[in-house]
């Protein structure tokens, strides 16, 4: 079965929305998102959803059916960690970041998306097109 795990901050950087005026509610909008059911056909054998939130988005509330790594410091150092724990616990890995250090950083089994993939999803779940 397959994790989804989302760098959070640098998905909802990847669209100039005005999301820098409120990092927690664009957190939440994200969330929100990822809380509807994927289909097997977005992410096959997806068994898990996992967002690794920092900084001002660190104490946002977790929607039902996704999990929260609540990252004390680097958002990255916690993401890298997360991927490595279910790698040696034998899950798939789909890591959703476009950065470029942080790719280089995860397993090697692990397999990356940018967040225009998982934004493009997101909006064909909910009917719109990317904008």
């Amino acid at each position: 079965m397959t994790v989804l795990l989302v760098d959070a901050a640098n998905v909802v950087g990847a669209r100039p929305d005005g999301w820098w005026r409120d990092r927690a509610g664009a957190t939440a909008r994200l969330l929100d998102r990822l809380a509807a059911p994927l289909t097997d056909d977005d992410v096959p054998g997806l068994d898990e959803v996992v967002v690794v939130v920092e900084g001002a988005a660190r104490d946002v509330p977790a929607p039902d059916g996704v999990r929260l790594v609540r990252a004390p410091g680097s958002g990255d150092d916690a993401l890298v960690a997360e991927a490595a724990a279910l790698a040696a616990a034998g899950r798939a890995v789909l890591a959703v970041t476009a950065d470029r250090g942080l790719r280089g950083r995860l397993p090697a089994q692990a397999q990356v998306r940018g967040p225009g993939w998982l934004l493009g999803v997101l909006d064909r779940m909910a009917g719109n097109r990317p904008g």
